[in-house]
């Protein structure tokens, strides 16, 4: 058996649910133009970090001296069918985007990254150096996930792989063991327009454009101060994220949902309480989000989100 594939069997055995392998060379200039332009339009909102460790971002080996490969793996979190909808309220509440339902991913998959890395050397040998890359580190993830052959980027942005769908969580293994890489799978949406028309701001264009500073997901999570009325009345009752181009893609409707039993699944966080999150305290807000995605946007993001979500409900 070769090493990529020990490699990969290896990669399913830690929990990861599907696999892929790509050089350490920078991503294709047509994807380096793609995302200048981004930036450059302003369609980053206040996510300054994106402008930042551009070089990084798409070379591989920027962050690892000497590297050769990327093996890049994805976690399904699409939810079990009961869980998938969302029951009567007893109080005005707001909804949370699925994948935050679950523990911190980047808590649950870098041990399993550094799990892997372990497994490499034991394969090879310990002068081999590896980085682990989950979501923070700067990396053109998606672009290096469609060249190791586990998607497509569809016209709602996201990978799509073609038996998961698009609710897949990205992560990295950079190394300096050069492994064949894996041809890069061919796809396309272009016949669909299904995510465009769910999106409720507009974030999504039709002309392949993606304005971070309409999106929902942004405007809870990363967008700091006020959120302009226009876009606050559209966020409905959406308290933390937005699933809508992702739930009206076809590929999700057929992907399987979540095998891993080990990421954990909080049923209780898929609506919160307004009033709830309105009195939240920073000890407890700390206590209750500690080790979950909800505490990205700080206290303040989220009372804020959720006066938002109160008004939308009531009508103002």
């Amino acid at each position: 058996m070769s090493l990529e594939q020990e490699i990969k069997d290896r990669v399913l055995e830690v929990g990861f649910d599907a696999v892929g392998i790509t050089d350490a060379t920078p991503i294709d200039r047509a994807d380096v133009e793609h995302l200048e332009d981004w930036l450059q339009a302003g369609h980053a909102g206040t996510m300054r970090y994106m402008h930042r460790n551009l070089e990084k971002r798409i070379h591989p080996a920027a962050l690892l001296e000497g590297a050769q490969s990327v093996i890049v793996v994805a976690l399904n979190y699409k939810l079990p069918e009961q869980d998938a909808c969302l029951p009567t309220a007893d109080v005005p509440s707001g909804t949370v985007a699925q994948y935050a339902r679950y523990d911190d991913y980047h808590d649950f998959m870098k041990p399993l990254l550094y799990d892997l890395a372990d497994f490499i050397r034991s394969k090879t040998d310990e002068t081999q150096r590896f980085k682990v890359c989950v979501d923070s580190v700067p990396l053109a993830e998606r672009a290096l996930a469609t060249r190791a052959g586990l998607g497509f980027i569809g016209k709602n942005h996201m990978l799509i792989h073609p038996r998961l769908g698009p609710q897949v969580l990205l992560a990295e293994l950079v190394t300096t063991v050069k492994l064949e890489p894996d041809p890069p799978t061919i796809g396309t949406c272009v016949t669909c327009d299904r995510c465009i028309r769910a999106c409720p701001t507009g974030a999504l264009q039709a002309n392949g454009r993606f304005d971070a500073r309409k999106c929902v997901s942004y405007l809870t999570i990363e967008h700091k101060g006020k959120i302009a009325s226009e876009l606050a009345e559209k966020m409905g009752a959406r308290v933390f994220g937005c699933d809508e181009c992702v739930l009206a893609c076809p590929y999700h409707h057929a992907a399987p949902a979540c095998g891993n039993s080990q990421f954990t699944l909080h049923s209780s966080r898929a609506q919160l309480s307004l009033s709830h999150i309105l009195a939240l305290t920073p000890t407890s807000f700390a206590t209750e989000f500690a080790a979950s995605p909800i505490d990205r946007p700080g206290l303040d993001g989220l009372k804020r989100n959720a006066g938002i979500c109160m008004r939308n409900i009531q009508g103002r």
